[in-house]
């Protein structure tokens, strides 16, 4: 696989680090990452002017894929205890990863990441959502927070109703089911956990630090 890529949005050269070459060795992206996390043009033509977002926040890490030791270095907002998960995804569906921290005082109490070489960014936000519900026993009470609204009212008010109406929407099925009725089950089996919905790249700590383990399978170094 070539080192080194032409993006088809800007056309400027990129490279992967050699740990994302190794996991997907046929993976040849068509944009850089700068231009994957830009709105995305109307028409060919619009990418010649199309710019990139506004900052949010003070968060550089919607448009850089920062590793965890950088993200404790430059952030120190929002909540200092709670459970963080975030999840991403490269070209969704392509490849992707989640991450999920416990955090308490602002300490680690745990924390976990993964990746999928194809996938979406909504399965990865629950398998995230999953892997924080996974750390906490029955009784815990702590707020888990994500930037994934779809997660938020997901488990906190529709899955119920689909449940009763044997996993069915008004709409038509329920999309990743498996992973929906999974993160539920925790979520019930936890009635003390809230969760909590938290702006994505709005410079708070854990959310950036999760999002950074999302991203790990894009660097050489989580």
């Amino acid at each position: 696989m070539p080192d080194t890529f032409l993006c088809e949005a800007c056309g400027a050269a990129f490279s992967l680090p050699p740990s994302v070459r190794q996991k997907y060795p046929d993976w040849r992206p068509k944009t850089c990452m700068d231009c994957r996390q830009r709105p995305a043009a109307s028409t060919a033509g619009d990418l010649a002017t199309a710019q990139p977002p506004a900052p949010r926040g003070r968060s550089v890490t919607s448009t850089q894929v920062l590793p965890v030791a950088a993200v404790l270095k430059r952030f120190s907002g929002g909540p200092a205890t709670g459970v963080f998960t975030d999840g991403s995804c490269s070209g969704n569906p392509g490849p992707g990863g989640w991450g999920a921290v416990h955090v308490r005082d602002g300490a680690i109490v745990a924390e976990q990441h993964g990746a999928d070489p194809q996938t979406t960014n909504n399965r990865m936000e629950f398998t995230a959502a999953i892997a924080g519900l996974e750390m906490l026993p029955p009784d815990a009470r702590i707020d888990l927070y994500t930037d994934s609204m779809l997660v938020v009212n997901t488990l906190t008010k529709w899955a119920a109703g689909w449940e009763a109406r044997g996993w069915k929407r008004k709409e038509g099925a329920v999309k990743n089911l498996d992973l929906v009725q999974r993160a539920f089950a925790l979520a019930r089996a936890r009635p003390g956990v809230r969760i909590q919905w938290i702006r994505a790249h709005d410079g708070s700590r854990w959310n950036e630090y999760a999002d950074a383990l999302s991203t790990a399978y894009l660097r050489a170094e989580v």
